[in-house]
């Protein structure tokens, strides 16, 4: 039985989220039912992240045992002509050792958020952004975003329904910057070893409410030690969020 790792990268637009669900179309339904007619198999995938409804990916990566024949450099080819029009294109494959897990082998995750700060909505960013129409103190925000770097404990910034034993991650990196390619999009780029639910867009919710003026700068350390959801900021809609990297001890691809 080979193991095989997959990157794939989805417009999330059009799905409930990564994770199978019984009433609602999702990525992992539409990635094993295309693996299963390709292989001929049932085919069952384990995804390295569950992505809400509506939150893209530039990259994520999913596993799945086969016998299948399938060269893995031929995989991706063979699963794009199967997926046609579906917002979903597999990047890569490689043949992985037998205990490799694409969620429980990562060391880390890189999002992307992005915000649309102008008075006048953009009809090309839409479905992939956050529209703000009041001007938003990008040089707050800048100064706000590296204040969660380090080893803490998140509870402040997890949504209810979060099931993590712990709520003590490590953020490695968290900067605000401006997009290259827009002028009026803001872009928070946030990476650390794990993340609870909900946590980059209530992080992203609350740099926005600190360009707003609504939070301090100088209260983003004690919101995090409060460990109180009620006091950080909103939480960001999810058509602004991208997974963007998925980090392995060795690459994959």
């Amino acid at each position: 039985m080979r193991n095989i790792a997959v990157k794939i990268m989805y417009d999330g637009s059009r799905y409930h989220g990564w994770q199978y669900q019984k009433n609602a179309v999702t990525v992992q339904e539409r990635i094993e039912t295309v693996l299963s007619e390709l292989t001929r198999q049932n085919v069952s995938v384990c995804g390295c992240s569950r992505t809400d409804a509506g939150v893209h990916a530039l990259e994520y990566v999913f596993n799945f045992k086969s016998d299948t024949k399938i060269p893995v450099d031929k995989l991706p080819y063979a699963i794009n002509t199967h997926l046609g029009e579906d917002s979903i294109a597999a990047v890569a494959a490689s043949e992985v050792c037998e205990d490799f897990s694409a969620r429980f082998s990562s060391k880390g995750k890189r999002y992307v958020y992005k915000i649309w700060n102008s008075n006048i909505e953009n009809p090309f960013t839409s479905n992939y952004s956050w529209f703000v129409p009041y001007k938003l103190d990008i040089e707050k925000m800048t100064k706000a975003a590296p204040l969660f770097s380090g080893v803490h404990d998140f509870s402040a910034f997890m949504a209810a329904g979060g099931s993590q034993k712990t709520t003590i991650r490590t953020i490695r990196d968290c900067k605000v910057s401006k997009s290259l390619e827009w002028k009026e999009q803001i872009e928070i780029e946030v990476e650390a070893d794990a993340f609870l639910y909900n946590m980059v867009r209530i992080i992203s919710g609350t740099l926005a409410e600190v360009g707003m003026g609504r939070i301090r700068v100088e209260d983003i350390p004690e919101i995090i030690k409060s460990c109180d959801r009620r006091s950080a900021g909103m939480t960001a809609p999810p058509e602004g969020l991208f997974l963007k990297k998925v980090f392995f001890e060795t690459e994959l691809f």
